[in-house]
This record gives structure tokens, sequence and C-alpha cells, in this order.
């Protein structure tokens, strides 16, 4: 069995040695697909034996599904992990010991992802351990079509293995909110895009018996959260985390947390939505010139 870890890559070489270093000993190979690094990204995969290959970023799901074209024909199974992240030595074991047991008709396994913050281990808010579909046989799984909060889809059973990956990030708070800025005008145009349809893109909203949580959360997203008024969402799933969820219960750095990734960052999505519409208004323009001018992004 051949187990291949695919890492997408853009100036992580804080990160990438820790995450190497938790693949060591279950997979076989690791693909480091880069977005042309200026730091020693490179050198430190090639440094760990990982096979690099450089592409141009557009969207994570662009990437890794350009990734997998990368693999070779003998790969049994794909591990999907960012950079910083790494695997626990309890899922590391358990890829190792269940997943050469595991039946044909089995295309996929979920496992558990937590996350820190200013090196912190969130606990509460009802935000973690989110189950995250990482491993999938080749050829049998594919990133969905999205700009953000993409997911991996498989056709096929999947089972959950109990062991968690965490995401670590060592970077600075700055770094923090100037990525998320970024993820706030990628997910405004999901947003536009539920009201005005201007491009075809996958989704995993749905309810129903035995539904995954993914796909309960995204349907509460796009059916729910969606239709309410923009601002004041913000502000309730804030209340909902932090109070009714006992997010205080995380501290100081939880406090920080909550409150810029359950309120600022939704809030901040919230007004480049209502920026939008404004240049559509002011302009008489569509919604994607108004999202290229605004949000200078093109779809």
């Amino acid at each position: 069995m051949k187990l291949v870890a695919v890492v997408l890559t853009l100036n992580e070489a804080q990160h990438l040695p820790r995450c190497l270093a938790s693949l060591e000993g279950v997979a076989n190979q690791v693909l480091v697909a880069d977005s042309y690094s200026t730091d020693d990204t490179l050198t430190i995969a090639q440094a760990h034996g990982a096979r690099v290959v450089q592409h141009p970023f557009v969207t994570c799901a662009a990437q890794f599904n350009w990734a997998l074209t990368q693999l070779d024909k003998d790969c049994d199974w794909v591990l999907r992990i960012d950079a910083d992240e790494y695997l626990t030595p309890e899922l590391a074991a358990e890829i190792w010991q269940r997943l050469p047991q595991l039946g044909p008709d089995v295309d996929g396994v979920y496992c558990g992802r937590r996350m820190t913050f200013q090196r912190q281990l969130i606990r509460f808010g009802g935000v973690f351990p989110v189950q995250v579909l990482r491993l999938f046989r080749y050829g049998r799984g594919q990133c969905e079509n999205r700009w953000m909060d993409e997911h991996i889809n498989v056709a096929g059973r999947t089972v959950h293995f109990k062991g968690e990956l965490i995401d670590d990030n060592l970077n600075a708070l700055t770094w923090w909110t100037e990525k998320h800025n970024r993820y706030a005008s990628r997910e405004a145009v999901e947003l536009l895009n539920l009201k005005y349809g201007f491009k075809l893109e996958d989704s995993a909203a749905c309810l129903g018996g035995g539904v995954r949580e993914r796909g309960r959360r995204r349907w509460l997203k796009e059916s729910v959260y969606a239709r309410l008024p923009g601002g004041l969402r913000a502000f309730a799933y804030f209340f909902y985390r932090y109070v009714l969820r006992l997010g205080f219960l995380d501290g100081r750095a939880g406090a920080s947390f909550h409150f810029l990734q359950g309120f600022w960052y939704r809030y901040l999505v919230d007004a480049k939505v209502a920026e939008v519409r404004r240049y559509m208004r002011t302009h008489s323009c569509d919604v994607t010139t108004a999202i290229e001018q605004v949000l200078e992004i093109r779809v």
C-alpha cells in the first residue's frame, strides 16, 4: 500500500519541518505543491525527501486538484495536510494500523481537527474538533470547486478514525488578521454567488438521515445564516459561540479567537458584501464587475 501526503505551501519554512516530521513512518511519499515560495520552503522540503512541484495559486481547491494530477499512478491513498498542521501520534498510529485493513468499498476517512490560537488549544465554543475528510483512495476523491470552505468529495463509503490532527499556526496576530482579510473577500464572493448565481460551484449542503457533519454545517451556513441580516448574523454567531457554547472558558486567548474569528471576521465579510452591492447600485454594473473593482478578485 502506497500513501502519498500532499502539502500545499507558500513560504512555510517555519511550519514545514514539524508537518513533515509528523508524517515520518506514515506516508510513503510527500508531494509539496508550492506556489513559488521565496523563503527556505523548497530547501526544507527537499532535505526531508519530499518531491516538490510548483504551480501558480488561484484557490486552495484548484491547487490541490492540480496536485492530484501530479501523483504517480501507483498511489493507493492520498492524505491532505496543510503545512501548519501535524498529525498527532494517535492519528499517525491509527493510519499505519487501520488503513491497510480497510475494505475496497471504503473511499474516504474522516478524522478530528483541532486548532490553536496564540499557542493555546481552543476547547470550547462548539467549534472543535471538527470532522474533516483528509484521507481518500487515489482516483476516488477530489476537492470541491469553491473559493472558500472547500472539502474533499468521495462517492463511496467513509469511515471515522479517532485520532486527530492539529492546526497550530506560529505566525503573529498581524499575519492572522491579514490572512483573514483575504479570506473575507473570498467568503464575500461565496455569499454573493448564493444570491446572484454567477458561478457554478459544488456544495455539500443537505439535511437528512445519516448526513455527514459537513453537510449539516454547509446547509446551516447557506440556507439559514446567509439569509439573516448582514452584521446581525455575525453578532448572533459570536453570542452563540462565546456565551451559549461556553467559549469564555477558553480564557484570554480564547476570547480573542472567538471575537476575531466568530465576530470580526464575519462582520468584515458582511461589510464587503454590502460594499460590492453599493458599488453595483452606484455604477449600475453587474456583480462580477463590482467584485473585480471592489474586492480585486476576477470571477
